[in-house]
C-alpha cells in the first residue's frame, strides 16, 4: 500500500477535503502498514521471500548458515527494496547470491562479523543488490 494523504481542502470548512471518517480511515491504514514492518525470525539456512522487504530477518542458528538472495525470476523484489539481516545466534551468517544475482559489497564481504552483527541489502538493479553493514570477507 502506498502512503495515503488526507485531503485537507483549500480552506477550513469548505467541504473540499476528506470527511472525518475518511481521514481517520487513512490514518489507520497508514499505521497498519507501519506496524506490519516486523521481524522475520529464522533458525536455519534461509532464502529471502518477497514478504521480507522492509523487515528485519534475524537468523538464530548455533552453527554457520547461509541466507540466499534469490534471482528476480523467482522472487521479484522491486528495485529499492531494503532487507536488514541480523545474526542473532552464534553461527556465522553468509549472504549468498542465487543464480544470476550479483551482490556488491566493500571488499566483496558477504559474512556477518558475529552475533548481533547487522547488515542491510538494498536492491539496485534487476538482479543486483548492495550489501552494507557489519560484514567481512
Amino acid at each position: 500500500m502506498a502512503k495515503q494523504t488526507i485531503n485537507l481542502g483549500t480552506a477550513p470548512n469548505d467541504d473540499t477535503g476528506d470527511d472525518l471518517r475518511t481521514g481517520g480511515d487513512k490514518i489507520n491504514d497508514n499505521f497498519d502498514e507501519l506496524y506490519s514492518l516486523t521481524e522475520n525470525g529464522q533458525d536455519d539456512d534461509y532464502i529471502l521471500a518477497l514478504t521480507d522487504n522492509l523487515k528485519l530477518v534475524t537468523v538464530t542458528k548455533a552453527t554457520d548458515c547461509t541466507l540466499t538472495v534469490p534471482p528476480n525470476s523467482s522472487v521479484a523484489f522491486g528495485i529499492g527494496s531494503v532487507i536488514t539481516i541480523c545474526q542473532g545466534g552464534a553461527g556465522q551468517v553468509t549472504i549468498t547470491a542465487g543464480e544470476g544475482v550479483t551482490i556488491n559489497s566493500y571488499e566483496s564481504a558477504l559474512k556477518l562479523v558475529g552475533q548481533w552483527a547487522v547488515a542491510t541489502l538494498i536492491k539496485t538493479g534487476t538482479n543486483t543488490w548492495l550489501l552494507a553493514g557489519n560484514i567481512e570477507a
